[in-house]
């Protein structure tokens, strides 16, 4: 079950993080993975720089989508859309 509740944080999550960060969309795939990988990422950094937004449902969405905007924008900076 848990891993049902962490698919699921990590789709809002990087759904979120693709809506906050206009780029080049990912799909609901691509969210769902930028998502997750948001999480690590947000929790890695933000307990390096000793934040923490708190517990729960609410506190992992939002520290996913940081990560996932830190991703989608690395992702976008690295592969630009050439015109």
């Amino acid at each position: 079950m848990n891993i049902v509740v962490a698919l699921l944080i990590g789709a809002v999550a990087g759904w979120l993080g693709s809506i906050i960060y206009k780029g080049s969309g990912l799909g609901i795939l691509g969210n769902l993975v930028v998502g997750i990988l948001g999480g690590i990422v947000g929790y890695w950094l933000l307990g390096q720089i000793g934040v923490s937004l708190g517990t729960g449902w609410v506190g992992a969405i939002l520290t996913g989508a940081i990560g996932a905007i830190i991703i989608l924008f690395l992702f976008n900076l690295i592969f630009k859309k050439r015109k």
